[in-house]
Order: structure tokens, then sequence, then C-alpha cells
């Protein structure tokens, strides 16, 4: 979900000039500026890192919902996953910007009781260890799709199904709280453009850009 919303708004911005998308599943794009590369192991880049040289900035974007896991099937699917790829790209591309899609709530301490958060705060921690030029983190709340965007995940789409008519209203009444994939999207794109002033974004400072 997030990530179709993020790719929407980078097909819209002229700044963008190409657009690499890392898919398991090819849906043969309609636009000049998007290029897929079909790749099966996320934890193994080594046979097409050639392909993944000259980019300017990384909008990572993939995650999983950590309901009916335990904490090392989660840690493996969103941190091991995570660090392969950054791993690589800041191999590949020192000069390269990443932008990391965490969550509010996340824990940079690691030893807090929600086992997500510690999952993602240590998550944020490596990636702001790695020789990048700029990494930041995102952390949006409750994030409402537009634009005909839907969850993957069946648990979040009945949610939004049943809470989408009223959504407008909360986001009114609680400005702070809620995002659009829109409004997350050209966050990204502005922060991988101009910089922040400190590396982690939380959902007033998303909204604020």
């Amino acid at each position: 979900m997030v990530g179709r919303g993020v790719l929407r708004e980078c097909l819209l911005d002229p700044d963008v000039h190409q657009i690499l998308s890392i898919v398991r599943t090819p849906t043969n794009p309609q636009n000049q500026k998007l290029h897929e590369l079909a790749h099966t192991n996320f934890f193994d880049y080594s046979g097409i890192e050639p392909q993944l040289t000259g980019y300017d900035t990384c909008l990572f974007t993939l995650g999983v919902s950590s309901a009916g896991m335990d904490e090392a099937k989660y840690t493996n699917l969103t941190h091991d996953l995570t660090l392969a790829a950054a791993s690589a790209l800041a191999r590949l591309n020192p000069q390269m910007t990443f932008l990391y899609v965490s969550g509010a709530g996340t824990d940079s301490t690691e030893r807090g009781r929600t086992m997500w958060a510690r999952v993602k705060g240590r998550t944020e921690n490596d990636l702001l260890k790695l020789p990048f030029r700029d990494a930041y983190m995102f952390r949006p709340g409750v994030i409402q799709p537009l634009h005909g965007i839907r969850s993957k995940t069946r648990l979040y789409q009945f949610f939004y199904n049943i809470f989408n008519p009223i959504l407008p209203l909360l986001k009114s009444a609680f400005p702070q709280a809620i995002t659009t994939t829109e409004q997350l999207g050209q966050a990204m794109l502005k922060v991988a453009k101009n910089g922040y002033p400190k590396p982690i974004l939380e959902s007033r400072d998303i909204n604020s850009l």
C-alpha cells in the first residue's frame, strides 16, 4: 500500500527522471521512466548488483505486519531483509540517500515491551550506521490510502473499508496523527531532494512537509 502511494508520487514528480522498482512479479508498467527488475530473493542482491548502481535515492517501503509472528520471524522479515538491501546499496552507492518507512511508536532504545517497536528500532539504528550520504526514518501513524490504493494486509483493509468514510473527519480532528499515501510520498521526495534537519521524522514532520 505504501509502496504504491510513493511510486505514484514519483511518477508524477517532474524532478524524478528514472525509477527502478525491484519486484517479485513484473506488472509491465506503462510509464517510460519506470523500470521493473524481477528478483525473488530479497535477502541476496549479489546477482543483480550491476543493475543497482548509479541511483541517487532508495525509497524503501517494503514491510509486513507483526500480527501472528514471533520475534525471530518478524526480525528476519523486518530487520534482516531491510539490512540486506541497504548494506548492498550502501556499498554500491555511497552517495545515496536512503529513506525507510518505519512506524509511529518505534522504540529507538530497543528495550521496550512491544516486540515490533523494538525490532523497528533496531532496524532504524542499524540503517543509520551504514555509510550512506544521508538516511532518514519515516514514522507515519495511521495512513489513509488514496487514489484507489488498497492494503494487501486483509485486516488493515477491513478497517479501512469500515472507517474510510470518516477518515477525513478524523484527519481534521487529529491532523498530526493521520497522513495519506499522497502526503507520505510527497514528503519522502522532498526530503530526498532537500534533506531534513533530523534523521527521524514523525507523523507531524511528514504532514508539515
